[in-house]
Parts: C-alpha cells; structure tokens; sequence
C-alpha cells in the first residue's frame, strides 16, 4: 500500500548525527536519502552514478576541483552533480538535504585519501 512521507520526520530519525544518510523512499532503482550536513564531509568521486542533492533547510556549498566551479545552494534549490566529477559537501549551518540518487551508491562515496 502506498502512503505519504512526512521529510520533516526524517530529520527526527538523524537525531543530530551529521553526514549519517538515512533512507526515506525508494522509487524503482532508485532512492531519495535524507541527511544532515554540518562541517566538512570528505572528497570522493561516484564513477558511475549522478547525484542529485536537494536542500529543504539551511544552506550548503558543494566543493568541486577546477576547472568546475563551487555550487553553493540554500532552501528549496537543488543541483546534480554529475558521475565521475569529485565534490566535496559543506556546510556552517546545521542544513537537512535530500539527495536522489541509485539505491546501490554507497552514501560515503568512494574517498579520496591525501586531500
């Protein structure tokens, strides 16, 4: 049986743990991640998989290497980054984001060591 999803639950269930993805939905394929981004998370890359962040609350900046530039976004906007690009999520704000993305992604991407 299909039934609403409530976003704003989803930041109850992170309990204030930064950069701890919890799943809300899935969608074929495919699933939508809520989590808190607070600080710095990590540089990585996803080979092989978009992904697409969506903020409802605060404002973060996704950090790329040149010769792509930073996004920075805040509440109601969102933007993909796409496969195989190295980005790097931050944010000085306690900022709740959606991200869409395939349900296989592992959510810490794959790390970048030395940077």
């Amino acid at each position: 049986m299909t039934s609403a999803t409530a976003v704003v639950d989803g930041i109850d269930r992170i309990a204030g743990r930064a950069y701890h993805p919890i799943d809300l939905a899935r969608v074929n394929d495919q699933v939508v991640r809520m989590a808190l981004f607070k600080g710095d998370f990590h540089w990585h890359i996803h080979e092989n998989e978009d992904e697409l962040f969506y903020v409802v609350s605060g404002r973060i900046t996704i950090q790329m290497r040149s010769p792509l530039s930073d996004i920075a976004l805040i509440e109601g906007e969102m933007a993909v980054v796409p496969k195989g690009v190295e980005h790097c999520p931050i944010s000085d704000e306690d900022s709740y984001v959606l991200m869409f993305e395939p349900a296989s992604l592992k959510s810490a991407g794959d790390a970048i060591s030395g940077r």
